[in-house]
């Protein structure tokens, strides 16, 4: 994996840097095909992200036509719909002071089941699949999926992303596309995730990261310590690969608080 990186001085500034860069792949994607498509995550840095974004349909020249972008996610907690902890009710909070849902046509999002309408985590990816599935239909994809211009990933302080976690059974798993994940480290239990194959179709995976605490993680990613590895096991991360692109958006900080860290 190539993996390039850029750096802006603050988490906030690099939160406005990577939605500009989102705007600007979405248009190109828009002229090509009429159509868009992201995948989004949650964490600070995702909904930092998804602010950012949300705020420059009124102040950037360069913004897609959101009428024609479909909305992803990446994972989701398997709690009840409208529950603030569900990625895409922060993603809503972010964005609804800027309007940006309400351009967007409720049959663009793509929402994973929540727990007060699926019995089960299995049953709320299995509908994901389906959704994954009409919209390949739709587009006439030979590949049985739909076209992802961008997955962009937050990156855990332990290497994983989505929901697929170092030293998971799940992080083994390659024939699934969509996945129930039980017992996560992180609360709640009970997600919901995209697995890294399907992640991977993506043109341009993006990570986003901020914050000391993620050096270590972040060093794994680049290599910088060979003795721990990148496999899926020990780093998620170290195996989503975009088909056009791969980028670390960080910050200084969190390249340097590991001295371990190589950027060269």
């Amino acid at each position: 994996m190539t993996l390039l990186v850029e750096t802006e001085s603050t988490a906030d500034l690099l939160a406005e840097h990577v939605a500009a860069r989102i705007n600007e792949v979405l248009v190109e994607a828009q002229e090509r095909r009429g159509r868009a498509s992201v995948v989004l995550t949650g964490g600070s840095m995702g909904v930092a992200t998804i602010r950012a974004l949300a705020g420059a349909t009124r102040t950037a020249e360069y913004v897609p036509d959101w009428s024609e972008v479909d909305i992803w996610w990446a994972d989701e907690q398997f709690l009840p719909e409208g529950h603030p902890e569900r990625n895409i009710q922060q993603a809503a909070d972010a964005a609804e002071p800027f309007a940006l849902m309400t351009e967007l046509p409720p049959e663009n999002v793509h929402v994973i089941g929540a727990s007060d309408r699926f019995e089960n985590a299995e049953a709320a990816a299995a509908d994901y699949v389906a959704e994954l599935e009409t919209a390949a239909r739709a587009q006439g994809s030979p590949t049985g999926l739909p076209w992802f211009d961008i997955a962009l990933l937050g990156v855990g302080s332990d290497g994983h992303v989505a929901s697929i976690f170092p030293h998971h059974a799940d992080a083994a798993m390659r024939e699934a596309t969509v996945i129930a994940v039980y017992d996560s480290p992180e609360s709640p239990p009970t997600r919901v995730s995209m697995t890294l194959p399907l992640i991977s179709t993506a043109e341009h995976v993006w990570f986003v990261a901020s914050g000391s605490e993620k050096a270590d993680a972040i060093g794994r990613l680049l290599g910088g310590t060979p003795d721990e590895g990148t496999s899926a096991e020990e780093t998620p991360a170290g195996e989503v690969v975009g088909r056009v692109s791969t980028v670390l958006f960080t910050t200084p900080e969190t390249l340097s608080a590991g001295s371990h860290i190589h950027c060269a």
